[in-house]
């Protein structure tokens, strides 16, 4: 079906911005594509917590393409070029405008900074571009401490490479167990665990300040005076909604987007900084893992060709951190059970429906648990807890 869509332009290039670009050009559309972002590469941000901290690594090793790869595809790439305005389309920092039949904002998010005193001290350091992570590389060398602000995701991969790098590292968090939404309370608190195992500080609360020097002086909340060499915080993102807020477009911590991924005619948001309203009304949380973010520019592609998108699957997320491999799938908390298979795997079942699974080193096994939960696929508390029962042979038998 023809949308009418002869020309996009998509103003990011991270995960959901570049996905779309492609998934376009794999859909057959010939029209013009531009993609815009700020940075100087178009980049994967997930290699920024782990492998970017190795002092030879380099911003072309987590490039998704190089601008001649895309300009291959006809991808018209501006890199290096901020947009300020959207009026009559995108208004770049040198008054030129970019026009399209769609334009697609793909801003993602900035790493959220906290309100402590001394947040902007030199030593203090977030993380959310390939620039963050050399001067954080660069700031925590063997045998220097670094306090880790934070012990979500970012923060407990950032713990594990510091650690890998040699650093002395305290891990502070103001939750006892962080991760519980994602893993469920069991896993959470064996994942948690690896950190102390593997040599850093673990600590629960808060920062009050932080003093500048060499070193510098960061003071907890309980008091606690720890002489540190760099500050890193951990603490999530900000969604990018001040350019879709200047454009008098719909913003509540994110860019609201219909189911169409739609923000306005013509004007649509995918990835970190779009929000979903929902037929009934009701603003969806954002979604800032990495498959959502590239699902939802699949599927905006398909929508921008006259396609069908293809239908999502339980969410999936993943994690490596101390060498091992983290994935999981579904919902870990709630009504229900957790069923846990040795101290490999978990499971979160409501009634006899799977909704929920996360995994060390085993990803077969959250693979088959997303089928299983697709699928509707009913099991019992005493197969999940059987290791010697692969959950591939539930699926065989369902057929």
């Amino acid at each position: 079906m023809n949308t009418g869509i002869g020309s996009v332009v998509i103003v990011g290039g991270g995960l959901a911005g570049h996905t779309l670009a492609d998934a376009l050009r794999g859909r057959g559309f010939a029209g013009r594509i531009t993609l815009i972002e700020r940075e100087p590469a178009v980049y994967d941000r997930p290699p920024l917590s782990k492998a970017a901290l190795a002092e030879d690594f380099a911003l072309e090793n987590i490039a998704f393409a190089t601008t001649s790869q895309l300009e291959q595809k006809s991808i018209q790439v501006l890199t290096g070029r901020t947009v300020v305005g959207l009026d009559g389309g995108a208004q770049l920092d040198d008054g030129t405008i970019v026009t399209g039949d769609a334009l697609v904002l793909a801003t993602g998010g900035r790493a959220r900074t906290l309100p402590f005193t001394g947040h902007d001290a030199p030593l203090v350091h977030t993380l959310r571009t390939f620039d963050d992570a050399v001067r954080i590389r660069r700031h925590a060398r063997a045998g220097c401490h670094v306090l880790v602000v934070g012990a979500g995701l970012i923060g407990a991969e950032l713990t594990s490479s510091l650690r890998n790098r040699g650093a002395r590292v305290t891990l502070i968090d103001p939750v006892e167990i962080p991760l519980v939404p994602a893993a469920g309370e069991a896993f959470a608190r064996l994942l948690h665990a690896m950190h102390a195992d593997n040599g850093a500080e673990v600590r629960v609360g808060t920062v009050r300040e932080v003093i500048a020097g060499s070193p510098g002086e960061a003071v907890l909340d309980d008091g606690t005076r720890l002489s540190v060499d760099a500050v890193v915080v951990g603490a999530g993102i900000l969604p990018n909604v001040e350019l879709a807020r200047s454009a008098g477009l719909p913003v509540e911590d994110g860019i609201i987007v219909d189911h169409e991924h739609r923000v306005i005619d013509g004007i649509y948001a995918i990835g970190d900084v779009a929000r979903t309203r929902g037929h009934d009304g009701e603003l969806r949380r954002r979604h800032e893992h990495w498959e959502a973010a590239q699902l939802d520019a699949l599927e905006l592609a398909a929508i921008l060709v006259g396609d069908e998108p293809e239908p999502r699957g339980a969410a999936w997320w993943w994690s490596d951190r101390y060498g091992v491999h983290v994935e999981g799938v579904g919902q870990m908390t709630g009504n229900g059970e957790t069923v846990m298979r040795g101290n490999q795997a978990a499971f979160h079942l409501v009634g006899d429906q799977l909704v929920g699974a996360v995994s060390l080193d085993d990803p077969m096994t959250v693979r088959a648990a997303r089928r299983l939960i697709d699928q509707h696929i009913p099991v019992s508390a005493a197969v999940l807890a059987d290791p010697s029962v692969p959950l591939r042979s539930l699926l065989r038998a369902a057929r």
